[in-house]
């Protein structure tokens, strides 16, 4: 899927309730784990117009926010400025190509956006080289489902969501540490009426 399908679908992103209520859930359950304080400094990668973030932003010193879609982020600087947020990063850049432009960070989260990587070795490196000593990552995103849950129409050429035993031994692979896996949300197709499970994984760098 390009940019130009999220470009498309920023102005109405945070119309569809239930990416609020995943976001919300997401970030409590993240929260109640690695117990972040103001000291800390986080990044969101892929953050869209930052639903993630917002639910978080009261938890760290400062949020880079993430993302090449010029339509999420130009969303994202428009609720930023409208609700004045004093602690939110935004950066239109493709994290994957200049990752050395980024400072290193404390905690990494994601919410539905690596199944849209191609490769995720490269990416979960990246990850392992931004993150401080003893840093954080939490990574929201699909359990391994059919290849249904994108429209056929969108021609989807990402991941049909995640086996979690191949996503942690990659992580590992890099040095991570998983502490914590769970399932905490399901999205229903209302077309379908299929479910497909959301899991939290949180790894810590070593």
């Amino acid at each position: 899927m390009s940019t130009a399908h999220f470009n498309t679908k920023a102005k109405d992103w945070d119309k569809d309730l239930e990416k609020t209520k995943r976001a919300k859930l997401i970030a409590n359950e993240m929260v109640q784990i690695i117990k972040p304080n103001k000291q800390l400094n986080a990044l969101e990668f892929g953050c869209g117009t930052g639903l993630l973030s917002f639910e978080l932003q009261h938890y760290f010193k400062e949020i880079t926010l993430v993302d090449y879609s010029e339509g999420m982020i130009k969303v994202l600087k428009e609720k930023i400025e409208q609700q004045k947020i004093k602690n939110f990063k935004p950066l239109l850049i493709d994290l994957i190509k200049n990752p050395t432009n980024i400072d290193k960070t404390d905690v990494i989260f994601t919410l539905m956006t690596l199944h849209h990587i191609d490769n995720i070795e490269e990416i979960s490196a990246i990850f392992y080289s931004l993150l401080n000593n003893n840093g954080y990552l939490c990574i929201a995103d699909l359990v391994e489902e059919d290849g249904s849950f994108h429209s056929p129409e969108l021609n989807f050429d990402g991941h049909f969501g995640f086996n979690k035993k191949n996503l942690e031994a990659q992580l590992e692979k890099c040095g991570f540490n998983i502490i914590y896996y769970s399932t905490p949300y399901t999205i229903e197709k209302k077309t379908s009426l299929k479910k497909y499970p959301l899991f939290l994984l949180i790894a810590q760098k070593n």
